[in-house]
């Protein structure tokens, strides 16, 4: 039983508050993220579940069993944390067989000279060991367990790390973003290694990150955290394609999703200047919305094209394999950015006039607050694509 539950949970530090209410459910066998920005709460949380914190209200229960007030050791979970915590005097088979030396050994077996000399201390030690090697075998570290921390690299420190909370066999693994130690290239490898031994384990996992690709990429549920309050939880291509709220929407995607004033007219019809983009039912003519379009979804024409958003070219990004055009458009705040394959822009140059255009489907409607009106509720529905 791996199931994680959370209830209600609040956390304030001073008059500060961190946490607003929390509640989720974790799956047994689950890969979830929360993922945020820096100072949501994510973090804080993922100590609550370690009972590394207190929550000042709300109830925490693991494996179907509540665990307030319950000491972190008795919580079987495990933690990863940011800066790897290893012992550097000791070597890497050491770290990894700490926990089960401090589980499976009492006060007198742990000693050094004395304990390996009373009555079952080297048949516990001989399967600490080989729990040690079974492990380091699965992370591919075996050749690593006579070293020190300070002769790995980075990415070998991490699977040490992983390992160490892994030897345990944990009913749930806690990670604080353990990868943000690591250069571009490692973190790209080791967030498939994560991925790839969470297949394998088949336990619960409960992961950290402001990285929204460590979040896109690994999990099965992704849980939005915006100042200390779950925005929204769902699969990564929910979150992604079906925001509820616009700082979701500005929050996942990169490049970042395009917003645009537009204005309620009479009729309900939703427009940029003149041009028609979507529907409103229920606001009155003159309401201010956002109309949030993502950048692959909009589509670069020659200006003696008739229709569409007129632009003009401010700044080409050149990014390999994708093209990142920013446009600017009267009477909208920054840019609108255009991605797209670089053949299909090569013609372009920075002052060019040109005209965007985006298919209906494709745009995400919000009000005043930042909530998403959808036109299942009736209030807002694409009006047409641009031609």
């Amino acid at each position: 039983m791996g199931e994680v539950s959370l209830t209600g949970i609040t956390k304030s530090f001073g008059a500060t508050p961190v946490l607003k209410g929390i509640s989720l459910d974790i799956r047994k066998g689950e890969f979830l993220t929360l993922v945020g920005p820096s100072g949501c709460g994510k973090s804080t949380l993922l100590r609550i579940i370690a009972g590394l914190e207190a929550q000042d209200g709300g109830t925490v229960s693991i494996g179907g069993r509540p665990v307030d007030g319950v000491r972190p050791k008795a919580r079987d979970v495990a933690m990863v944390f940011q800066s790897y915590a290893l012992y550097p005097h000791k070597t890497v088979e050491q770290n990894m067989a700490l926990p089960l030396r401090m589980r499976r050994l009492n006060a007198w077996q742990r000693l050094p000279a004395l304990g390996r000399f009373l009555p079952g201390t080297a048949e516990r030690r001989r399967r600490i060991a080989a729990d040690v090697r079974d492990t380091a075998k699965v992370l591919d570290i075996e050749e690593l367990l006579h070293r020190r921390p300070s002769q790995l690299s980075g990415g070998q420190r991490q699977r040490v790390a992983v390992g160490r909370a892994m030897v345990r066999r944990p009913l749930v693994f806690l990670m604080d973003e353990p990868l943000s130690n690591l250069d571009a290239t490692l973190r790209v490898q080791m967030r498939t290694e994560i991925a790839e031994l969470h297949r394998r384990l088949g336990v619960t996992f409960v992961y950290v990150t402001h990285d929204q690709a460590e979040a896109m990429t690994m999990s099965d549920r992704v849980a939005v955290m915006i100042d200390g309050r779950l925005c929204q939880v769902g699969p990564p291509e929910s979150i992604y394609a079906d925001p509820d709220d616009r700082r979701v929407a500005e929050f996942i995607g990169s490049p970042r999703i395009n917003l645009l004033t537009g204005v309620v007219q009479a009729g309900g019809a939703v427009t940029i200047g003149s041009v028609p983009l979507a529907h409103a039912q229920g606001l009155s003519a003159g309401t201010m919305v956002a109309l949030g379009v993502r950048p692959e979804a909009v589509a670069i024409a020659g200006n003696d094209r008739p229709g569409g958003i007129p632009g003009r070219i401010r700044l080409i990004e050149h990014l390999g394999s994708d093209l990142y055009v920013h446009h600017a458009v009267d009477r909208q705040t920054g840019s609108v950015v255009v991605r797209t394959h670089p053949r299909r822009a090569a013609d372009l140059r920075v002052g060019d006039a040109v005209r965007l255009s985006v298919a209906a489907d494709d745009i995400l409607v919000f009000d005043a607050d930042g909530r998403r009106l959808r036109g299942s509720g009736g209030v807002a529905t694409p009006l047409r694509a641009l031609a």
